[in-house]
């Protein structure tokens, strides 16, 4: 009842080729979804000097939000890890858990940002199938859940902004983000990441203080392909729309 509609269009935020679906602004309590971890490929020409068993651009997959003011970013990003010796890598190898905050006034929060530890329990692999949540357990606390072929991630991530009483977005990212690059426009790239499907998603809606589960169907979300709809290839049925799935192609070049 009172549900508020999804806006007709956003305006991209600079610095990386994204695909984003995000919600109204109503009394969201979070967002979930089972996906598929795409299949990377890299520029070859995109090193970074500084690291530079590293590269450029570096995928990711990950939820979030705004709320009072504060945005969030938290699910998976491809990341160093510890080898079997313990030793770090040089290269990106897995996706791991990752939790971002901006400052939020009102709690005097910090702007933060952090991984989980490096264990291979919370390493995910290119193909592999996991389910993800983020959503308020509290005021002031969202809960991150990774769980998928074997593994599982659970932190409470404190976030001043975000309460049982409030109202904000949600939002659900496939990303090729680019280092040191927020606000600037895109660098040109080769890389390109494909294969990610998502077999659906959904938003908890805040029912009489509870959270309900409810399908982020293609009447609940705008839609957003950053910084052209000619860097993506988007697969989906009607079938698919219904319940928050598709499939997600982000070409660097352009499709």
């Amino acid at each position: 009842m009172g549900e508020v509609k999804p806006v007709a269009s956003k305006s991209c935020f600079a610095g990386a080729y994204y695909r984003k679906l995000v919600s109204s602004v109503d009394v969201w309590g979070g967002i979930g979804g089972r996906v598929v971890l795409p299949t990377i490929t890299f520029d070859p020409s995109r090193v970074n000097p500084a690291k530079p068993a590293q590269f450029l651009d570096n995928p990711s997959v990950y939820m979030g939000g705004n709320m009072g003011g504060q945005e969030t970013d938290i699910g998976l990003t491809w990341e160093v890890i510890r080898d079997e010796s313990g030793a770090v890598t040089a290269d990106r190898r897995a996706f791991r858990p990752f939790l971002r905050r901006t400052a939020h006034a009102g709690s005097g929060q910090a702007a933060l940002y952090e991984n989980a530890p490096a264990e291979a329990r919370y390493y995910w692999y290119q193909g592999e199938e996991v389910t993800m949540s983020v959503k308020i357990v509290a005021n002031g606390i969202l809960r991150l859940t990774v769980e998928g072929a074997g593994k599982k991630f659970e932190k409470n991530f404190e976030a001043g902004g975000y309460t049982l009483v409030g109202k904000g977005e949600f939002k659900r990212v496939n990303a090729i983000d680019q280092v040191a690059n927020e606000g600037k426009p895109v660098q040109a790239t080769k890389t390109k990441v494909v294969a990610a499907e998502w077999k659906n998603s959904y938003l908890y809606r805040i029912v009489n203080g509870n959270l309900v589960e409810t399908p982020f169907h293609d009447g609940r979300y705008t839609d957003m392909r950053c910084p052209s709809a000619n860097n993506f290839s988007i697969y989906s049925t009607q079938d698919d729309r219904s319940k928050g799935g598709e499939k997600i192609e982000i070409y660097g070049a352009g499709s």
